[in-house]
């Protein structure tokens, strides 16, 4: 068995997000499509005597303790008996509160991590429990897969064959948005609390990124682009540099655009400008993400 493991922890965007109902328990049901990005975070792990360190690097993410990432590698010990520690070195590039899922895909990778480190001793369907008990974008993570359509609470996942990887730019402003907050105010506009109906997705649309383009928008625009009418403008100006596919991810704050070529992404990131917002230049990922190499 290795002494250290390095694995990335790879972003998402939502290609389209449609909130169904408000549960009694206060969670909402969702239909979302998740596409898998290159933008990653970078995760070394290393075997302790005992107990969890976690030191983040490029980013605040709160307390420790709160940290997907180290309630990850706790899951991951308890099952495993505490016959050892860890030391986690957390490198952040995907933004924070951002809607591409970089904690989640940080608390999914840990677990592959650590249970590399315990042998393997976790069976892979037992590793997806605990990522859905983590939270409901972490089971897309943890499967791997670069393509898929999510309903619940995010965690039943439907695989599907990603079209050919696209270039990516994504505009992030310098304010995040709070997914409790979103959800909160999402729930303060509606009349009625009668089910979305249903919408057929035929197997064809996810054929192309023009395909997934027309399969329908995301139920946050409305209400985040209402509150941060900065927002509503960069996305504008995004959709106006003729992207295939524009979105806000999650409940934002960032926006994707998928282009045809390079040459198209880059001329949009010139005619949007950095000026007020930070652009990332990546690409959606044609094939499933890399486990955890040993060190």
């Amino acid at each position: 068995m290795p002494d250290t493991v390095s694995i990335t922890a790879h972003a998402k965007a939502n290609l389209f997000l449609r909130i169904l109902s408000r549960e009694a328990s206060g969670y909402h049901g969702i239909e979302t499509l998740f596409t898998l990005l290159e933008l990653h975070d970078d995760i070394t792990v290393a075997r302790a005597a005992k107990g969890v360190l976690l030191e983040v690097d490029g980013a605040d993410t709160g307390p420790v303790e709160e940290n997907l990432a180290y309630r990850a590698a706790a899951m991951v010990l308890d099952a495993t008996g505490r016959t050892f520690g860890v030391r986690m070195r957390l490198t952040k590039h995907i933004p924070v509160q951002a809607g591409l899922g970089g904690g989640s895909s940080d608390g999914a990778a840990v677990l592959h991590a650590v249970n590399r480190l315990a042998g393997d001793a976790v069976p892979r369907h037992e590793i997806l429990q605990f990522a859905a008990k983590l939270g409901a974008d972490v089971a897309f993570f943890a499967s791997g897969a670069p393509l898929a359509l999510a309903w619940g609470r995010g965690e039943r996942l439907f695989r599907i064959p990603a079209p050919p990887a696209a270039p990516v730019l994504l505009a992030v402003p310098g304010e995040g948005v709070s997914t409790v907050e979103a959800y909160t105010q999402y729930d303060a506009v509606q009349t009625n609390d009668a089910r979305r109906g249903p919408v057929v997705l035929d197997a064809d649309a996810f054929a192309s990124w023009g395909g997934i383009g027309r399969l329908g928008g995301n139920d946050f625009e409305s209400v985040v682009f209402g509150r941060r009418p900065g927002l509503k403008t960069l996305f504008t100006r995004l959709c106006e540099t003729r992207p295939l596919l524009a979105r806000l991810s999650g409940s934002g704050a960032a926006v994707i655009g998928i282009y045809k070529s390079e040459r198209d992404r880059d001329g949009a990131a010139l005619e949007i400008g950095a000026r007020h917002q930070r652009l990332i230049e990546t690409t959606t990922r044609q094939h499933p993400a890399p486990g955890p190499d040993a060190g």
